[in-house]
């Protein structure tokens, strides 16, 4: 099991890494030609390779994390029973969005994703819904589950919670991706919400919402125990990732979003995984006053025989 946990923060510190790597490069040498000029051979080989290959890299990253995540916290069936619907119905929304402008608008991929499916979507987009609509789903799950509520009403909330925390990731992210010095998506008809239409916020919240479904659906075909104390990764890919996109946004000057993802995505995120410790405390508190009790009663119960003293 160590072996594991290392893995998992092994591929998580890359990815944090690599988007560190990756905004240097968007946000300081990119803008400065003259940077660029001046690094030595190394330096220019690291920033060849970081324009080319560096998005494709941090999501691969994330993606692992997240899988070996899912795999040691909730096993086989509960990992690929999420991932299965996040990239395939993901998949299926992006080609038709590119394809016909529904549901997200019209827009289409440019390089420095990876290899396109179909020649329209980066086979990386797929894996990036994976991995933050998992992460913002098992926070509200595990957090709902703390409560005292009927599990149909766990259920609901973690889809609709879990669905509204990804898109108000995208909030941020969107206007500042298509609008950097080197965008990797544009819309080819720009929308109200800083370049962006409307219509890509509905489009996220329903893709979401429906894999988040059919992943509920196959998570109660076997019973699951959420690992309510141990959220770090699924919080820190979620959170590291907000503050990619803010950091952007903010270097295109672009607030708005970040305030309406704070407060819808941030807030939530941070609020489900304290309920989920505060919720895993109290029942360990319980547990433990039972076997006290239980201690207690059997020690009461105990019978000593007439006329037998102890010595």
């Amino acid at each position: 099991m160590k072996p594991i946990i290392s893995a998992e923060h092994f591929l998580l510190i890359g990815h944090i890494l690599s988007m560190a790597f990756g905004l240097a490069g968007l946000l300081i040498v990119l803008p400065n030609p003259e940077f660029v000029v001046n690094l030595p051979e190394f330096g220019k080989t690291a920033f060849a390779w970081s324009m080319a290959g560096g998005g494709v890299v941090y999501m691969l990253l994330a993606t692992a994390a997240v899988a070996v995540y899912a795999y040691r916290t909730l096993g086989l069936w509960h990992w690929l029973g999420f991932m299965v619907p996040a990239i395939a119905l993901s998949l299926c929304s992006e080609l038709l969005g590119t394809s016909t402008g529904f549901p997200f608008g019209h827009y289409r991929y440019l390089t420095g994703l990876g290899y396109k499916v179909a020649g329209l979507v980066p086979f990386t987009i797929p894996l990036s819904w994976f991995y933050l609509g998992f992460s913002a789903y098992l926070l509200a799950r595990a957090g709902l589950a703390s409560r005292q509520i009927p599990n149909w009403v766990q259920y609901v909330g973690a889809i609709a919670f879990g669905a509204t925390m990804l898109t108000s990731w995208d909030f941020v992210l969107d206007p500042a991706m298509s609008q950097t010095t080197m965008p990797f998506w544009v819309w080819e008809q720009p929308g109200a919400f800083f370049g962006m239409p409307y219509q890509n916020f509905a489009g996220w919240l329903g893709t979401g919402t429906v894999f988040m479904t059919v992943a509920t659906l196959l998570w109660k075909a076997k019973p699951v125990t959420l690992p309510r104390t141990q959220l770090g990764l699924p919080l820190a890919i979620y959170l590291s990732n907000f503050a990619f996109a803010t950091i952007m946004s903010v270097a295109a000057g672009i607030y708005i979003p970040i305030f309406l993802g704070v407060i819808l995505g941030v807030v939530p995120a941070i609020a489900f995984y304290q309920l989920a410790r505060a919720g895993a405390s109290q029942a360990a508190m319980q547990s433990s006053d039972e076997m006290v009790a239980t201690e207690i009663t059997e020690i009461a119960s105990v019978k000593v025989p007439i006329g037998v003293m102890p010595k």
